[in-house]
Protein backbone atom coordinates (compact mmCIF):
# COMPACT_ATOMS: atom_id res chain seq x y z
CA UNK A 1 0.00 0.00 0.00
CA UNK A 2 1.00 3.63 -0.45
CA UNK A 3 1.80 5.93 2.45
CA UNK A 4 -1.64 7.54 2.11
CA UNK A 5 -3.44 4.20 2.07
CA UNK A 6 -1.56 3.12 5.20
CA UNK A 7 -2.57 6.34 6.93
CA UNK A 8 -6.21 5.83 5.97
CA UNK A 9 -6.05 2.50 7.81
CA UNK A 10 -4.46 4.19 10.82
CA UNK A 11 -1.16 2.39 10.28
CA UNK A 12 2.26 3.85 11.01
CA UNK A 13 4.99 3.75 8.37
CA UNK A 14 8.69 4.40 8.93
CA UNK A 15 8.29 7.70 7.07
CA UNK A 16 5.50 8.90 9.37
CA UNK A 17 7.47 7.88 12.44
CA UNK A 18 10.60 9.71 11.28
CA UNK A 19 8.67 12.91 10.56
CA UNK A 20 6.86 12.84 13.90
CA UNK A 21 10.12 12.35 15.79
CA UNK A 22 12.30 14.76 13.83
CA UNK A 23 9.71 17.56 13.82
CA UNK A 24 8.49 16.92 17.38
CA UNK A 25 4.89 16.47 16.27
CA UNK A 26 2.44 13.95 17.71
CA UNK A 27 2.51 10.75 15.62
CA UNK A 28 -1.28 10.42 15.67
CA UNK A 29 -1.60 13.93 14.22
CA UNK A 30 0.85 13.06 11.46
CA UNK A 31 -1.11 9.90 10.57
CA UNK A 32 -4.42 11.78 10.68
CA UNK A 33 -3.17 14.67 8.52
CA UNK A 34 -1.59 12.36 5.95
CA UNK A 35 -4.91 10.50 5.70
CA UNK A 36 -6.72 13.80 5.07
CA UNK A 37 -4.24 15.03 2.48
CA UNK A 38 -3.06 17.85 4.78
CA UNK A 39 0.47 16.40 4.94
CA UNK A 40 2.28 14.93 1.94
CA UNK A 41 5.41 12.86 2.47
CA UNK A 42 8.12 12.77 -0.18
CA UNK A 43 10.10 9.59 0.28
CA UNK A 44 13.38 8.54 -1.25
CA UNK A 45 15.01 5.13 -1.05
CA UNK A 46 17.94 5.02 1.41
CA UNK A 47 17.41 8.63 2.52
CA UNK A 48 15.23 10.50 5.00
CA UNK A 49 11.69 11.44 3.94
CA UNK A 50 10.43 15.02 3.90
CA UNK A 51 7.00 15.96 5.21
CA UNK A 52 5.18 18.96 3.77
CA UNK A 53 2.06 20.42 5.34
CA UNK A 54 0.58 21.50 8.65
CA UNK A 55 1.82 21.43 11.42
CA UNK A 56 5.31 20.79 10.03
CA UNK A 57 7.96 23.45 9.52
CA UNK A 58 7.96 25.28 6.19
CA UNK A 59 10.03 23.38 3.63
CA UNK A 60 12.38 24.83 1.00
CA UNK A 61 12.75 23.76 -2.64
CA UNK A 62 15.68 24.73 -4.86
CA UNK A 63 15.47 24.77 -8.65
CA UNK A 64 18.56 23.97 -10.69
CA UNK A 65 19.51 22.39 -13.99
CA UNK A 66 20.84 23.22 -17.43
CA UNK A 67 19.07 25.29 -20.07
CA UNK A 68 19.17 25.10 -23.87
CA UNK A 69 21.62 28.01 -23.92
CA UNK A 70 23.73 27.30 -20.80
CA UNK A 71 25.15 23.83 -20.26
CA UNK A 72 27.78 23.57 -17.54
CA UNK A 73 27.08 20.16 -16.11
CA UNK A 74 29.82 20.17 -13.48
CA UNK A 75 28.54 23.48 -12.11
CA UNK A 76 24.99 22.12 -11.85
CA UNK A 77 26.31 19.23 -9.77
CA UNK A 78 28.14 21.71 -7.52
CA UNK A 79 24.82 23.55 -7.11
CA UNK A 80 23.33 20.35 -5.67
CA UNK A 81 26.01 20.36 -2.97
CA UNK A 82 25.51 24.06 -2.20
CA UNK A 83 21.71 23.74 -2.09
CA UNK A 84 21.94 20.89 0.43
CA UNK A 85 24.65 22.58 2.49
CA UNK A 86 22.58 25.71 3.05
CA UNK A 87 19.24 24.09 3.77
CA UNK A 88 17.35 22.75 0.76
CA UNK A 89 14.73 20.21 1.78
CA UNK A 90 14.07 19.22 -1.84
CA UNK A 91 15.67 19.89 -5.22
CA UNK A 92 13.96 20.24 -8.59
CA UNK A 93 15.95 19.22 -11.67
CA UNK A 94 14.70 21.46 -14.48
CA UNK A 95 17.40 20.56 -17.03
CA UNK A 96 16.66 21.24 -20.69
CA UNK A 97 20.19 21.12 -22.12
CA UNK A 98 22.78 18.39 -22.58
CA UNK A 99 22.19 14.72 -21.79
CA UNK A 100 19.11 15.29 -19.66
CA UNK A 101 18.61 11.69 -18.57
CA UNK A 102 22.23 11.36 -17.49
CA UNK A 103 22.12 14.67 -15.64
CA UNK A 104 19.05 13.54 -13.69
CA UNK A 105 20.67 10.22 -12.81
CA UNK A 106 23.82 11.96 -11.61
CA UNK A 107 21.83 14.41 -9.50
CA UNK A 108 20.06 11.46 -7.91
CA UNK A 109 23.43 9.82 -7.31
CA UNK A 110 25.08 12.78 -5.55
CA UNK A 111 22.07 14.12 -3.63
CA UNK A 112 20.37 12.98 -0.44
CA UNK A 113 17.09 14.94 -0.58
CA UNK A 114 13.92 14.19 -2.58
CA UNK A 115 14.18 15.15 -6.26
CA UNK A 116 11.33 16.65 -8.29
CA UNK A 117 11.11 16.83 -12.09
CA UNK A 118 8.85 18.48 -14.68
CA UNK A 119 8.23 15.85 -17.42
CA UNK A 120 7.12 18.35 -20.07
CA UNK A 121 10.67 19.79 -20.14
CA UNK A 122 12.50 16.67 -21.42
CA UNK A 123 9.48 15.80 -23.57
CA UNK A 124 9.98 19.03 -25.51
CA UNK A 125 13.70 18.33 -25.94
CA UNK A 126 13.13 14.73 -27.09
CA UNK A 127 10.43 15.84 -29.54
CA UNK A 128 12.48 18.74 -30.87
CA UNK A 129 9.58 21.19 -30.52
CA UNK A 130 6.26 21.53 -28.73
CA UNK A 131 4.38 20.78 -31.97
CA UNK A 132 6.01 17.33 -32.23
CA UNK A 133 5.15 16.16 -28.72
CA UNK A 134 2.86 13.15 -28.46
CA UNK A 135 0.99 11.74 -25.50
CA UNK A 136 2.96 8.51 -25.82
CA UNK A 137 6.21 10.48 -25.48
CA UNK A 138 4.92 12.25 -22.35
CA UNK A 139 4.04 8.94 -20.70
CA UNK A 140 7.39 7.46 -21.75
CA UNK A 141 9.21 10.38 -20.09
CA UNK A 142 7.15 10.05 -16.89
CA UNK A 143 7.82 6.30 -16.67
CA UNK A 144 11.54 6.80 -17.26
CA UNK A 145 11.78 9.37 -14.46
CA UNK A 146 9.75 7.23 -12.07
CA UNK A 147 12.06 4.28 -12.64
CA UNK A 148 15.08 6.48 -11.90
CA UNK A 149 13.81 7.12 -8.37
CA UNK A 150 12.42 10.65 -8.32
CA UNK A 151 10.14 11.62 -5.45
CA UNK A 152 7.72 14.02 -7.14
CA UNK A 153 6.65 15.29 -10.56
CA UNK A 154 5.07 18.59 -11.54
CA UNK A 155 2.15 18.44 -13.97
CA UNK A 156 0.29 21.52 -15.26
CA UNK A 157 -3.17 20.03 -15.21
CA UNK A 158 -5.47 22.90 -14.31
CA UNK A 159 -6.46 24.47 -17.65
CA UNK A 160 -7.94 23.56 -21.02
CA UNK A 161 -8.20 25.02 -24.54
CA UNK A 162 -11.23 27.13 -23.64
CA UNK A 163 -9.22 28.78 -20.87
CA UNK A 164 -6.40 29.64 -23.26
CA UNK A 165 -8.82 31.06 -25.84
CA UNK A 166 -10.52 33.22 -23.22
CA UNK A 167 -7.15 34.57 -22.02
CA UNK A 168 -6.32 36.16 -25.38
CA UNK A 169 -5.73 39.88 -25.06
CA UNK A 170 -5.82 39.79 -21.28
CA UNK A 171 -3.03 40.14 -18.70
CA UNK A 172 0.22 42.03 -19.01
CA UNK A 173 2.46 39.00 -18.53
CA UNK A 174 0.27 36.25 -20.05
CA UNK A 175 1.68 32.82 -18.98
CA UNK A 176 4.97 33.05 -17.03
CA UNK A 177 5.24 29.39 -15.99
CA UNK A 178 7.70 27.65 -18.34
CA UNK A 179 6.06 24.27 -17.88
CA UNK A 180 2.64 25.88 -18.28
CA UNK A 181 3.63 27.73 -21.44
CA UNK A 182 5.17 24.59 -23.00
CA UNK A 183 2.00 22.63 -22.23
CA UNK A 184 -0.16 25.46 -23.61
CA UNK A 185 1.97 25.69 -26.75
CA UNK A 186 1.60 21.97 -27.39
CA UNK A 187 -2.17 22.29 -26.98
CA UNK A 188 -2.58 25.31 -29.25
CA UNK A 189 -0.22 24.15 -32.02
CA UNK A 190 -1.87 20.74 -32.20
CA UNK A 191 -5.39 21.89 -31.31
CA UNK A 192 -5.65 19.27 -28.57
CA UNK A 193 -6.75 19.34 -24.98
CA UNK A 194 -4.40 19.36 -22.01
CA UNK A 195 -2.79 15.87 -22.06
CA UNK A 196 -2.25 15.87 -18.30
CA UNK A 197 -5.91 16.68 -17.70
CA UNK A 198 -7.45 14.27 -20.22
CA UNK A 199 -5.16 11.41 -19.17
CA UNK A 200 -5.14 12.11 -15.46
CA UNK A 201 -6.56 8.73 -14.44
CA UNK A 202 -3.90 6.93 -16.46
CA UNK A 203 -1.18 9.10 -14.90
CA UNK A 204 -2.46 8.08 -11.47
CA UNK A 205 -2.00 4.44 -12.46
CA UNK A 206 1.56 5.18 -13.56
CA UNK A 207 2.67 6.96 -10.41
CA UNK A 208 0.90 4.83 -7.81
CA UNK A 209 3.35 1.94 -8.14
CA UNK A 210 6.19 4.28 -7.11
CA UNK A 211 4.22 6.11 -4.39
CA UNK A 212 5.52 9.52 -5.44
CA UNK A 213 3.92 12.89 -4.70
CA UNK A 214 2.04 14.68 -7.46
CA UNK A 215 2.68 18.42 -7.60
CA UNK A 216 -0.12 20.08 -9.54
CA UNK A 217 1.46 23.19 -11.03
CA UNK A 218 0.20 26.75 -11.27
CA UNK A 219 0.59 27.45 -14.97
CA UNK A 220 -1.69 30.47 -14.76
CA UNK A 221 -0.10 32.27 -11.81
CA UNK A 222 0.25 36.03 -12.11
CA UNK A 223 3.59 37.23 -13.46
CA UNK A 224 3.51 40.80 -12.16
CA UNK A 225 1.80 42.63 -9.33
CA UNK A 226 -0.47 44.50 -11.78
CA UNK A 227 -1.85 41.19 -13.06
CA UNK A 228 -4.33 40.52 -10.29
CA UNK A 229 -5.43 37.06 -9.25
CA UNK A 230 -8.08 36.56 -11.94
CA UNK A 231 -10.75 34.11 -13.04
CA UNK A 232 -8.17 32.01 -14.91
CA UNK A 233 -5.98 31.49 -11.87
CA UNK A 234 -9.00 30.80 -9.68
CA UNK A 235 -10.31 28.28 -12.20
CA UNK A 236 -6.94 26.53 -12.17
CA UNK A 237 -6.92 26.34 -8.36
CA UNK A 238 -10.41 24.81 -8.35
CA UNK A 239 -9.60 22.32 -11.12
CA UNK A 240 -6.38 21.22 -9.44
CA UNK A 241 -8.19 20.75 -6.13
CA UNK A 242 -10.75 18.46 -7.79
CA UNK A 243 -7.90 16.48 -9.31
CA UNK A 244 -6.17 16.34 -5.92
CA UNK A 245 -9.28 14.75 -4.43
CA UNK A 246 -9.29 12.15 -7.21
CA UNK A 247 -5.61 11.43 -6.62
CA UNK A 248 -6.10 11.11 -2.86
CA UNK A 249 -9.02 8.74 -3.45
CA UNK A 250 -6.62 6.64 -5.54
CA UNK A 251 -4.10 6.58 -2.67
CA UNK A 252 -1.75 9.19 -4.14
CA UNK A 253 -0.47 12.21 -2.23
CA UNK A 254 -0.68 15.70 -3.72
CA UNK A 255 0.91 19.11 -3.28
CA UNK A 256 -0.83 22.08 -4.87
CA UNK A 257 1.01 25.00 -6.39
CA UNK A 258 -1.04 28.14 -6.09
CA UNK A 259 -0.80 31.88 -5.55
CA UNK A 260 0.84 34.26 -7.98
CA UNK A 261 4.55 34.25 -8.64
CA UNK A 262 4.11 38.01 -8.21
CA UNK A 263 1.38 39.40 -5.97
CA UNK A 264 0.74 42.61 -4.08
CA UNK A 265 1.85 42.19 -0.45
CA UNK A 266 -1.53 43.19 0.97
CA UNK A 267 -3.24 40.42 -1.01
CA UNK A 268 -1.00 37.54 0.06
CA UNK A 269 -2.92 36.70 3.22
CA UNK A 270 -6.25 36.76 1.38
CA UNK A 271 -5.15 34.34 -1.32
CA UNK A 272 -3.28 31.95 0.97
CA UNK A 273 -6.34 31.71 3.19
CA UNK A 274 -8.60 31.30 0.13
CA UNK A 275 -6.44 28.41 -1.08
CA UNK A 276 -6.45 26.74 2.33
CA UNK A 277 -10.23 27.04 2.71
CA UNK A 278 -10.93 25.83 -0.83
CA UNK A 279 -8.57 22.84 -0.64
CA UNK A 280 -9.29 21.70 2.91
CA UNK A 281 -5.76 22.66 3.97
CA UNK A 282 -3.90 20.61 1.37
CA UNK A 283 -0.17 21.41 1.19
CA UNK A 284 0.46 24.73 -0.56
CA UNK A 285 3.63 25.35 -2.58
CA UNK A 286 4.42 28.94 -3.60
CA UNK A 287 7.15 30.35 -5.82
CA UNK A 288 7.99 33.63 -4.12
CA UNK A 289 5.63 35.35 -4.22
CA UNK A 290 7.41 38.57 -5.21
CA UNK A 291 5.54 41.58 -3.76
CA UNK A 292 7.27 44.08 -6.09
CA UNK A 293 8.55 43.82 -9.67
CA UNK A 294 11.41 46.33 -9.50
CA UNK A 295 13.84 44.25 -7.40
CA UNK A 296 15.46 42.73 -10.50
CA UNK A 297 18.96 41.61 -9.58
CA UNK A 298 17.84 41.37 -5.96
CA UNK A 299 14.73 39.24 -6.40
CA UNK A 300 15.93 36.85 -3.68
CA UNK A 301 15.26 39.66 -1.19
CA UNK A 302 11.82 40.46 -2.61
CA UNK A 303 10.95 36.76 -2.63
CA UNK A 304 12.11 36.38 0.98
CA UNK A 305 9.71 39.14 2.00
CA UNK A 306 6.80 37.64 0.08
CA UNK A 307 7.75 34.11 1.10
CA UNK A 308 7.82 34.97 4.79
CA UNK A 309 4.31 36.44 4.52
CA UNK A 310 3.03 33.45 2.56
CA UNK A 311 4.59 30.97 4.97
CA UNK A 312 3.35 32.88 7.99
CA UNK A 313 -0.20 32.95 6.64
CA UNK A 314 -0.21 29.20 5.89
CA UNK A 315 1.94 28.20 2.90
CA UNK A 316 3.79 24.95 3.60
CA UNK A 317 6.48 24.85 0.93
CA UNK A 318 8.37 27.75 -0.67
CA UNK A 319 10.82 27.91 -3.55
CA UNK A 320 14.20 29.61 -3.36
CA UNK A 321 14.47 32.56 -5.75
CA UNK A 322 17.98 33.72 -6.66
CA UNK A 323 19.41 37.15 -7.60
CA UNK A 324 19.55 35.81 -11.17
CA UNK A 325 15.76 35.43 -11.42
CA UNK A 326 14.41 36.93 -14.69
CA UNK A 327 18.01 37.50 -15.89
CA UNK A 328 20.12 34.37 -16.40
CA UNK A 329 20.90 30.88 -15.17
CA UNK A 330 22.01 31.25 -11.53
CA UNK A 331 25.66 30.90 -10.53
CA UNK A 332 26.92 28.93 -7.56
CA UNK A 333 26.88 32.10 -5.44
CA UNK A 334 23.36 32.90 -6.65
CA UNK A 335 22.15 29.49 -5.46
CA UNK A 336 23.75 30.07 -2.06
CA UNK A 337 22.19 33.52 -1.67
CA UNK A 338 18.80 32.29 -2.84
CA UNK A 339 18.72 29.35 -0.43
CA UNK A 340 19.82 31.48 2.54
CA UNK A 341 17.19 34.13 1.76
CA UNK A 342 14.54 31.42 1.44
CA UNK A 343 15.60 29.80 4.70
CA UNK A 344 15.27 33.15 6.47
CA UNK A 345 11.80 33.55 4.94
CA UNK A 346 10.71 30.07 6.04
CA UNK A 347 12.01 30.63 9.57
CA UNK A 348 10.25 33.99 9.86
CA UNK A 349 7.06 32.45 8.49
CA UNK A 350 7.20 29.62 11.00
CA UNK A 351 7.45 32.17 13.82
CA UNK A 352 4.14 33.59 12.61
CA UNK A 353 2.47 30.18 12.21
CA UNK A 354 3.69 28.49 15.36
CA UNK A 355 5.09 31.13 17.68
CA UNK A 356 8.50 30.63 19.30
CA UNK A 357 8.38 26.85 19.67
CA UNK A 358 11.22 24.31 19.51
CA UNK A 359 12.14 25.54 16.03
CA UNK A 360 13.50 28.70 17.65
CA UNK A 361 15.86 27.21 20.23
CA UNK A 362 18.79 28.30 18.08
CA UNK A 363 17.54 31.90 18.17
CA UNK A 364 17.39 31.73 21.96
CA UNK A 365 20.87 30.24 22.30
CA UNK A 366 22.31 32.73 19.83
CA UNK A 367 20.89 35.61 21.86
CA UNK A 368 22.34 34.30 25.11
CA UNK A 369 25.78 33.96 23.54
CA UNK A 370 25.48 37.33 21.82
CA UNK A 371 24.90 39.00 25.19
CA UNK A 372 27.86 37.23 26.74
CA UNK A 373 29.98 38.06 23.66
CA UNK A 374 30.78 34.45 23.01
CA UNK A 375 31.31 35.07 19.31
CA UNK A 376 32.35 31.53 18.42
CA UNK A 377 29.29 29.96 20.05
CA UNK A 378 27.01 32.68 18.66
CA UNK A 379 28.10 31.96 15.10
CA UNK A 380 27.38 28.25 15.51
CA UNK A 381 23.67 29.05 15.73
CA UNK A 382 23.55 31.26 12.61
CA UNK A 383 21.75 30.14 9.46
CA UNK A 384 25.02 30.88 7.63
CA UNK A 385 28.03 30.91 9.95
CA UNK A 386 30.57 31.71 7.23
CA UNK A 387 29.41 35.29 6.70
CA UNK A 388 29.60 36.48 10.34
CA UNK A 389 32.99 34.76 10.69
CA UNK A 390 34.21 36.69 7.67
CA UNK A 391 33.07 39.99 9.14
CA UNK A 392 34.13 39.54 12.75
CA UNK A 393 37.20 37.68 14.15
CA UNK A 394 35.97 35.34 16.89
CA UNK A 395 38.91 36.22 19.13
CA UNK A 396 37.99 39.92 19.29
CA UNK A 397 35.64 40.89 22.13
CA UNK A 398 34.23 44.10 20.70
CA UNK A 399 32.93 44.88 17.23
CA UNK A 400 33.74 48.01 15.25
CA UNK A 401 30.12 49.21 15.20
CA UNK A 402 30.16 50.49 18.79
CA UNK A 403 33.73 49.87 19.90
CA UNK A 404 34.14 50.76 23.57
CA UNK A 405 30.58 52.10 23.74
CA UNK A 406 28.85 48.75 23.41
CA UNK A 407 25.23 48.71 24.57
CA UNK A 408 25.58 45.17 25.88
CA UNK A 409 28.64 46.00 27.96
CA UNK A 410 27.00 49.09 29.38
CA UNK A 411 23.75 47.31 30.21
CA UNK A 412 25.68 44.54 31.99
CA UNK A 413 27.08 47.13 34.38
CA UNK A 414 23.85 48.99 35.13
CA UNK A 415 21.41 46.03 35.09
Amino acid sequence: MTILEEALKGNTTSEMLHIAESEKVDLKEVIRNVSKGIIAIMKRENYQPVGIGYPLRTKINVNLGTSSSAINIDEEFQKVEIAQKYGADTISDLSMGGEIDQIRKKILEISSVPITTVPIYPAVIEAGSTSNITEDLIFKVIEKQLKDGISSIVLHTGFNLDTLNEMKGKRIMKIVSKGGSLTASYMKLNDVENPFLTNFEYILELVKEYDIVLNLGNALRSGCIHDKVDEFQLSEIKTNNKLAKNANNAGIQVILESLGGHINAKDIIKWVQYHKELTNNRPLFVSGPLPIDTATGHDHIAAAIGGSFASGFGADYICAITPAEHLCLPSLEDIKQGVIACKIAAHAGDSMKFGLNHLFNDDLELSKNRFSKNWKKQFEYCIDSSEPKRRHPIDEEICSMCGAHCALSLSKKIL
